[in-house]
């Protein structure tokens, strides 16, 4: 296996996803290069949608295919944004219309009365489903969590999505203030891909796919 389509159009994923897998010499190819669209999100919880996704993906390209949904969960906000954080500031439902920079503005004014601190925790999911084909009947479901809080104010320069709002007190510093190689320790999208690395072993070994 040399190749694996990534059910996803989002360009920060496909860079974090092509640096975690460049060591096992594995391409990782985003969906759109292959001429697939992105398939309505109609779970209710990220494996749902992780599964949807990757499915779809594997169905268009004949390839295995790896899906990511993950979000921010917010415990003030009753685990808001959750499965809507891409789409959290859309001015209506299927709107499409929601921005990096307005969905971290809805979320600030969302906590403004909310002391920096413990009343502001909040933690990143990561939920990763690798298919072999579209009727894999077995297919590696993974993940991890990044934990957290929600700063005040943004900062940082690299990342993507909620990465300037979201202070890692474990490194002293926002998500998008860290490097690749910093986040490639901590964040839950590396945490949910060594486990699913684990789990992927006996597959790139025997080359099962």
């Amino acid at each position: 296996m040399d190749k694996i389509v990534l059910a996803s159009g989002n360009k920060g994923k496909l860079a974090e996803f092509a640096h975690l897998f460049s060591p096992m010499q594995i391409s990782i190819i985003a969906q759109g290069e292959l001429g697939v669209q992105d398939v309505p999100e109609t779970g209710t919880t990220f494996v749902e949608n992780a599964i949807i996704k990757a499915r779809h993906a594997c169905q268009v390209t004949g390839l295995p295919a790896l899906s990511d949904d993950s979000g921010l969960v917010v415990e003030a906000l009753g685990g808001a944004p959750g499965i809507y954080s891409s789409r959290y500031s859309e001015s209506s439902p299927g709107a499409d219309d929601a921005s990096d920079a307005a969905n971290i503005d809805k979320l600030l004014n969302a906590l403004a009365d909310s002391p920096a601190g413990a009343a502001r925790r909040a933690h990143f999911m990561c939920v990763l489903v690798f298919m072999r084909h579209a009727d894999d009947p077995t297919p590696l479901i993974c993940q991890g969590q990044w934990q957290g809080e929600i700063a005040l104010q943004r900062a940082g320069e690299h990342g993507f999505g909620y990465d300037p709002v979201f202070y890692c007190p474990q490194l002293q510093q926002h998500a998008a203030q860290c490097s690749k190689a910093e986040k490639a320790t901590v964040s839950h999208r590396a945490l949910a891909l060594h486990a699913l690395l684990q789990q992927m072993q006996p597959l790139l070994s025997h080359s099962a796919i």
